[in-house]
């Protein structure tokens, strides 16, 4: 309504602060989000009038404000997307943006994500990521960006950078990249939430089923992937009798459905379809890591990415032996975008270990000790290190 992100940002900000100011001693609103629109909408409005820059377009402005306010948009139809999360994803992948803008953008004003936690999704500095944002948001309003639900072929156009959004809040909750907690439950809950949502709109859209049976299917493990204490537990070590049984089979109906839609299949199902190995085995031993193996050679085919070449050194050493796989993380120790990703030496610590190489394999975890963000994650390296001095 403002034109502007930051001025949203801005009151949006300020109408929180009141809420935190007045709602301990008035009581907690019967409509909060209605609440906070009001009290932002006024704020705004406020500003507006004290703001000479904009004084030509002060009545207009605060009459299209005014019209607005009040419960009756809360109850609006916003035509067939009814989630707030979903629908403000995608007003804010405009393609006035960069892809990698527009995910950046989302992430940080949507996803609750902050800009070092997305520098790390995209393997990219911090700096550059707080300008791409920077002028992501600049962008749109000099291009004088109307923030309205897109039509359907709209979205369609914009669906891309929506799904790589939700897979990357999703990916922030399974395996937190920094802070003391290995996941963050309410992240995965809500990239879940909009991925089915997704799913009931676009039915027909592979690489959306796609996306929910990867989640689904990751998802599952949640139970067995921590500790009692909270530490990390690697795939391998996982009780499978904590595997949640109801998401597997959601996420393997997912998944079937995107391959019933016939063609080849896109990175998510492509994922899927390697998560969907592991669920299927009973035990880390009856795993079908060839087959994995073969899928990861396809998605480097399809998505070709260094993160995608490290995951495949990983199947590729389960299947034809660590020396096979080590040749190819060996590959990307010169890899720019892994120069400071904790996940390349912790891998060719796996491998080295495997081989009986292990003085090297020690100093390669201490590596990744040193780069990972997580102190849990940094924790689990130490250990391994340790173990391999004695």
């Amino acid at each position: 309504m403002l034109r502007s992100v930051d001025r949203a940002e801005e009151f949006a900000q300020d109408a929180f602060v009141a809420a935190l100011s007045q709602w301990p001693q008035e009581g907690i609103p019967r409509n909060p989000g209605a609440w906070l629109m009001t009290t932002a909408k006024r704020r705004a409005i406020d500003a507006i009038r004290r703001d000479k820059t904009l004084e030509g377009k002060t009545a207009d402005v605060v009459r299209d404000l005014q019209a607005q306010t009040g419960a009756s948009e809360f109850d609006a139809v916003h035509e067939e997307i009814n989630d707030d999360l979903l629908r403000l994803m995608f007003v804010a992948c405009h393609p006035v943006l960069s892809t990698q803008a527009r995910v950046a953008l989302t992430l940080r004003l949507i996803g609750g994500l902050t800009t070092p936690q997305i520098a790390r999704a995209f393997l990219a500095p911090e700096p550059t990521i707080a300008q791409r944002i920077a002028r992501a948001k600049r962008a749109l309003t000099e291009a004088h960006v109307p923030f309205v639900v897109p039509n359907a072929a709209e979205r369609a156009e914009r669906l891309a950078s929506v799904l790589e959004v939700v897979y990357l809040i999703f990916n922030e909750g399974y395996a937190a990249t920094s802070g003391d907690d290995v996941l963050r439950p309410e992240l995965v809950e809500d990239a879940l939430r909009v991925g089915r949502i997704l799913a009931g709109l676009m039915p027909d859209e592979p690489e959306v089923l796609g996306l929910v049976a990867l989640m689904e299917l990751q998802a599952s493990r949640m139970g067995a992937r921590v500790s009692a204490s909270g530490e990390p537990i690697l795939l391998l070590d996982q009780d499978r009798s904590k595997w949640n049984r109801l998401l597997i089979t959601r996420g393997l109906a997912s998944l079937a459905r995107a391959e019933q839609r016939g063609g080849a299949l896109g990175p998510y199902a492509l994922q899927a379809a390697i998560a969907a190995c592991h669920a299927r085995a009973a035990t880390p031993e009856q795993t079908d890591w060839r087959a994995i193996a073969a899928l990861y050679d396809v998605l480097a085919q399809v998505n070709p990415s260094p993160v995608v070449e490290l995951n495949r050194a990983v199947a590729v050493g389960q299947a034809f032996g660590p020396d096979a796989g080590l040749q190819i993380a060996e590959s990307l120790r010169d890899e720019p975008a892994l120069k400071s990703y904790h996940l390349l030496p912790s891998v060719r610590g796996d491998l080295l270990q495997k081989l009986g190489r292990l003085s090297e394999a020690s100093a390669e975890f201490e590596r990744a000790a040193e780069l990972a963000q997580n102190a849990r994650d940094r924790k689990l390296l130490l250990a391994r290190a340790a173990a391999c001095r004695f």
